[in-house]
């Protein structure tokens, strides 16, 4: 990989923070957008602006292809049918859809969801949710000593009762992967439904949802350089037929009639709702393509030498506290010892640094942590040695960190 002329790519990274370079290590939370990615939104409002499936004229044409490219894009990245890709506005939309267009449609009392305790609240409030309205029971599949869950556990979990099982392939805090193939297996042998949550794996690593054998999937464009507002949700597309519509509107709809008769389109059209997201998934689909070129095991290999390198540094500072050492993902969670997570993350930005601070929307991870709050760093492949030994050198000078309130 030419980190340089990747990095070129990107504006965000020549840009300055209180005096310094910006090193910016909150990938996790939304990734920096590269020009190329920019520069297709920009030819969307610039030059061929319209709206999809409304009208017979050459712009709308135009916008037409655009916009299906860049779903055949995302199908191949994830070796999908292009039928089984719908847009939505991000992850925390697309597992919405899936819990209330599928599990309250079809879970009962009598059932039961599983999902783990290090789960984002985008997989944990739709369910809860579900429980409400429908009855059935949401229980919570045991982590290991390390934070991780094994397949070993679900099997030791699940039972007849459970009908889905809602896991993210890499975790937002502990960021170990899950072996999902594996997962898969266990799920169906009792005819559940598996729901992987990919916001932090689908960027970083090989994602094949037929190898994997994923009933659905969810990931968001803003987290793997495309932008904000666009994200996607894979389904099987015998599942996708089964699930209802979360949003109704225009677009969507074969006909409807007064006395309130009404029928959908095929997925994936039938979840599309309204207009689109066009811009953004046009940049989508950029962002798919660039990520492609670089080429996702280049990007996995090279996460995981820069998180074992960033790793090796901190451990030779006796004032830091890592949470998971031996995860997989390129999310190192840790704290400053005797320093409130707030606090260190304001020094670190008094040094250039962005790290993220709190409980990372897992709210319920903090009971198996035992705090109240961490410090996240979190990598992409645009980061370098250079900016760690940066975010090294600053968690060095904190002697006192509330000194970064009033310099």
């Amino acid at each position: 990989m030419d980190i340089k002329a990747i990095r070129d790519q990107f504006p965000m990274l020549n840009k300055t923070m209180q005096g310094h370079p910006l090193c910016y290590f909150d990938n996790a939370a939304t990734t920096f957008k590269p020009k190329r990615v920019i520069e297709v939104m920009n030819d969307y409002y610039s030059n061929y602006t319209a709206n999809t499936g409304r009208g017979d004229y050459d712009l709308e044409h135009i916008t037409d292809e655009k916009f299906a490219e860049a779903r055949r894009i995302i199908a191949n990245f994830i070796n999908a049918d292009e039928k089984e890709v719908v847009f939505t506005s991000g992850a925390s939309m697309s597992i919405n859809l899936l819990a209330f267009g599928y599990g309250k449609k079809f879970l009962t009392k009598d059932d039961e969801i599983l999902i783990t305790q290090a789960e984002h609240a985008s997989n944990v409030l739709p369910w809860f949710k579900v429980r409400d309205e429908v009855g059935c029971q949401v229980n919570f599949i045991p982590l290991d000593h390390q934070g991780r869950l094994t397949p070993e556990n679900l099997r030791k979990t699940i039972s007849k009762k459970t009908k889905i099982v809602a896991v993210a392939h890499v975790t937002n805090v502990m960021a170990y992967h899950l072996d999902i193939k594996e997962i898969a297996k266990i799920v169906h042998e009792y005819d559940a439904v598996l729901v992987v949550d990919g916001a932090q794996s689908v960027p970083h690593l090989p994602t094949d949802v037929q190898d994997l054998d994923i009933d659905f999937l969810s990931f968001s464009g803003h987290k793997m350089c495309g932008p904000t507002g666009i994200g996607i949700l894979y389904g099987k597309y015998a599942l996708l037929e089964k699930t209802d519509p979360f949003m109704t509107g225009g677009g969507m709809s074969t006909g409807f009639d007064m006395c309130g008769d009404a029928s959908f389109m095929k997925p994936p059209f039938k979840f599309e709702a309204g207009t689109q997201n066009i811009a953004g998934a046009i940049g989508l689909g950029e962002a798919v393509r660039f990520i492609q070129e670089i080429g996702i095991k280049n990007i996995a290999k090279y996460e995981a030498e820069l998180r074992q390198y960033a790793i090796n540094k901190m451990k030779e500072l006796p004032n830091i506290e890592i949470y998971n050492p031996d995860a997989e993902g390129g999310i190192i969670t840790f704290n400053v010892k005797d320093v409130f997570a707030q606090d260190a993350a304001t020094h670190l930005n008094s040094k250039g640094i962005c790290v993220r601070s709190g409980q990372h929307c897992a709210k319920i991870l903090i009971d198996y942590l035992g705090v109240v709050a961490t410090l996240r760093f979190s990598l992409y492949f645009y980061n370098t040695t250079d900016e760690i030994d940066a975010f090294i050198e600053a968690l060095k000078t904190g002697g006192d960190f509330l000194d970064a309130y009033f310099t």
